[in-house]
């Protein structure tokens, strides 16, 4: 395939590796990879490591004779840059293209973005790729960041499409569950976007321990329990604004029926309800694994 990425950060960087290794790993047909970034070193850096054949900070650069035979163009940016990135590429690309994104919120970017696409007869089909790492931008992307995650993909109407889409992720290791944009942003946002905000809270609850020797030994302190329900409350600001912002309501659900459930939990610990604690406790202890690997 001929696949575009626009926006070379983990993501795309880890995409276009994946995309040019596997073909060369199996002896299969040559995949060609062309990028987009906004900043110029990025296009060098991903091409030095192999993770695009050419990149350009502008699409007017991309050879026509590539363009022309862009099968589908993925598009890597932050959420609030997805909409407005295909209205500005989409007029570049052949009717026959189908456009795909990475974005973590789905029902405030499938409708509009297929409308922005029918204009050019082209095809929009949204996935979400649920993987990554702490670290940001190209010289985070590694091989083989997608191999056994889970993998979002939305229905369409052209099924030719929603099948050309699939294959881009299971190319690269991914396993597809597909459903409506709704029920992917109300399933993210109990398992992604809130925890990210009750993560970020705990943190902001620790710095508001007054007496200063109390915070540095807590701080000495801290090791793998405080580590692991932390760690995405200290992870990108932009992305968590935007995963509130674009997803309000189901992440607002989430965050309400979590306080009701740490409501109850303080409601047991003031009354001295022990047994009902650790029967709460049990209880979770049971279902977590349905959550994990």
């Amino acid at each position: 395939m001929n696949i575009g990425i626009v926006g070379l950060g983990l993501i795309g960087g880890s995409l276009g590796l994946d995309l040019l290794a596997s073909t060369q790993d199996h002896n299969q047909a040559q995949n060609y990879v062309w990028g987009l970034s906004r900043n110029p070193e990025t296009c060098k850096q991903a091409k030095a490591i192999a993770a695009v054949n050419i990149a350009d900070i502008d699409i007017e650069n991309i050879p026509d004779r590539i363009l022309a035979q862009t099968d589908i163009v993925v598009i890597c940016t932050p959420i609030a840059s997805i909409l407005s990135t295909i209205a500005l590429i989409a007029p570049k690309l052949p009717a026959n293209v189908i456009f795909t994104d990475v974005g973590s919120v789905k029902a405030a970017i499938v409708e509009p973005a297929s409308k922005i696409c029918q204009q050019f007869g082209q095809q929009f089909v949204g996935s979400h790729p649920m993987a990554g790492t702490a670290f940001q931008g190209i010289s985070a992307a590694e091989r083989n960041l997608f191999q056994n995650r889970p993998c979002v993909v939305t229905p369409s109407n052209d099924q030719e499409a929603v099948a050309k889409v699939r294959s881009l992720w299971q190319a690269v290791g991914m396993n597809i569950h597909e459903c409506s944009p709704e029920e992917h942003d109300r399933a993210v946002a109990m398992i992604s976007h809130a925890p990210v905000m009750i993560s970020a809270s705990l943190i902001a609850s620790c710095q508001q321990e007054g007496d200063d020797r109390v915070l540095k030994l807590a701080q000495n302190l801290a090791s793998s329990g405080f580590r692991d329900t932390s760690r995405v409350g200290g992870g990108n600001p932009e992305l968590g604004r935007l995963m509130a912002e674009y997803n309000q309501s189901a992440v607002l659900r989430s965050l309400h029926t979590y306080q009701q459930s740490l409501q109850a939990v303080i409601g047991l610990i003031e009354n001295k309800q022990w047994e009902e604690l650790e029967a709460f406790l049990a209880n979770t202890q049971r279902d977590r694994p349905f959550y994990i690997d």
